[in-house]
């Protein structure tokens, strides 16, 4: 330390902040506690993330069945959806797990600091035999009793593990439901009054076959946005909590309902698109149900006060994140409606592609969510040797994985195309597109795991400037590959948009700027 009191860090050090990608490489295929412990989060939550959309590739492959004009008219109105969703999704969840992760080990801190100065909070003996009693369901015994009025050393941990058992007061989760329900509905309204004219501006015209079908699924499908937007919420306070188990069950659970009610309904009830689009909202208020039960045992839905509430908080972060996934999503909507415009049939290809697409790079978001929960415990405790380990850890196993994910990918469409249609001119441009979903899968689960990383060091700000100047980029190719190459210049032009998200990761980091500083000193 200097005479100033300022910490100096080499300079030798910070020449060689990019080698934070390779910190502790020689461990990755260890099964350390660092490994287990980002694992036991991602696992969960991959299942959970990929549940949703494969049930979206199965609603594909039924409507698919039903003609290329139903499943092209379904593309455009899921593309209208997603724009929607990520909108508010993407900063509720992203906002809820770090901030819930950050009180979670706040309290922890406060409760080891506790123990630590002898500090044991009182409690009743009658409360610890009344929660002995309802886990053991019966009575207790005077001489039960008695030994629970002499506490000592050895029965300290039981008293701490019934403490542990009650409910938490967690402001951050109270504050991201309200905004989630308050948001829904308002997206709700907004689709239904709006679906004709916003299917326009995707270049559904009104003489188009796709139209009808797509208001129809589009309106249907608007219902269960609060359901889904409530439920996501909580399913980000259990990852703040490092529980993605509990979310992987709702969620399941939810896409069975929806893969056993989709031939019922589409089929059988003879409802065409609108069979699939109640099928999905059926299973969004199943999963919420779940969901809110589990919650409420362990978390107090309504805080003590308004005071409590964190919606300063809330809304100044997700002013930054919400303007960096409306840029982000307009990339991928504008890719979908320049891929509507060249037609029924290129749009039905550019939709299955789209779907295997964005299923396939999930792998990086259950990664992402297990090292954004962990960086943010780390970085309140002030674990800075853990942050540093779970961010290289989680990149490492995200490029990895998608090594193997990309010959999978290539493979499945080449051969396995015919699953989502038998119409031999969407599957001969299906095969134009195999080469770019294959080959981007590592940019994609790098750039789905810097995200991860942004949001677990609060890192907001910088993750929407860099996000603004890619797509300002990405819109330009778009435009001029679409026009000169196609369909293929419109996958050009996402790969593109992809690569530029992975190299604004690896410059934040790589220099250790912003809420990275502390790479510096390690």
């Amino acid at each position: 330390m200097a005479e100033d009191g300022v910490i100096h860090v080499p300079e030798t050090k910070e020449k060689m902040h990019f080698l934070v990608f390779f910190r502790d490489l020689r461990l990755l295929f260890k099964m350390d506690a660092l490994g287990s412990e980002i694992l036991r989060i991602a696992f969960p939550a991959t299942l959970a993330l990929v549940a949703d959309p494969v049930a979206s590739l199965i609603d594909t492959t039924f409507i698919g069945h039903l003609g290329t004009v139903e499943i092209a008219a379904v593309g455009v109105s899921i593309a209208i959806l997603n724009q929607a969703l990520r909108i508010t999704v993407s900063p509720l969840v992203s906002m809820t797990t770090s901030f819930v992760a950050e009180e979670d080990a706040i309290a922890r801190l406060a409760k080891e600091v506790q123990k630590k100065n002898n500090e044991i909070p009182k409690v009743k003996a009658e409360d610890v035999i009344a929660a002995d009693t309802m886990e053991k369901g019966s009575p207790a015994t005077e001489s039960e009793y008695k030994e629970v009025q002499n506490v000592d050393s050895t029965t300290k941990p039981m008293v701490n593990q019934a403490i542990t058992r009650e409910k938490r007061h967690i402001p951050s989760a109270s504050t991201s439901l309200v905004m989630g329900l308050v948001v829904g509905i308002l997206q709700t309204i907004f689709l239904i009054s709006l679906a004709k004219p916003l299917l326009k501006i995707m270049g559904v015209r009104s003489e188009s076959p796709m139209l009808e079908p797509a208001i129809s699924y589009l309106r249907i499908r608007s219902l269960g946005i609060p359901a889904m937007l409530l439920y996501l919420a909580m399913q980000g306070v259990f990852r703040g909590f490092k529980d993605t188990t509990t979310p992987l069950y709702a969620i399941v659970a939810g896409d069975l309902a929806n893969v056993i009610l989709d031939p019922i309904l589409i089929f059988v009830c003879r409802m065409g698109v609108s069979g699939a689009a109640v099928a999905h909202v059926l299973s969004q208020y199943l999963i919420l149900v779940i969901l809110l039960c589990k919650l409420m045992q362990q978390v107090y839905i309504i805080p003590p006060s308004y005071k409590s509430m964190q919606f300063s908080r809330f809304l100044k972060n997700g002013f930054y994140l919400l303007g960096r996934v409306i840029v982000a999503t307009s990339c991928a909507t504008l890719a979908t409606s320049l891929a509507a415009r060249l037609g029924s049939t290129p749009m039905a290809a550019f939709q299955i592609c789209l779907q295997v697409w964005m299923t396939s790079s999930l792998l990086a978001f259950g990664l992402a969510g297990g090292g954004q929960a962990i960086i943010a415990c780390a970085l309140a405790e002030k674990d800075y040797q853990k942050a540093a380990s779970a961010a290289s850890r989680v990149l490492q196993m995200a490029f990895v994985l998608s090594l193997g994910l990309a010959l999978v990918v290539g493979l499945g469409l080449q051969y396995g195309s015919v699953v989502f249609t038998r119409d031999k001119h969407v599957l001969r441009i299906i095969t134009i597109a195999i080469p770019f979903v294959a080959a981007t899968q590592p940019i994609n689960n790098l750039a789905f795991a810097f995200d991860g990383l942004y949001y677990g060091a609060s890192d907001f700000l910088y993750s929407t400037y860099s996000m603004v100047i890619a797509v300002i980029l990405s819109i330009a190719s778009l435009l001029l590959l679409a026009k000169s190459n196609g369909f293929a210049g419109i996958w050009l032009a996402l790969s593109i948009f992809m690569s530029l998200r992975v190299f604004a990761g690896v410059l934040r980091i790589g220099t250790g700027t912003g809420p990275w500083r502390f790479l510096r000193s390690l």
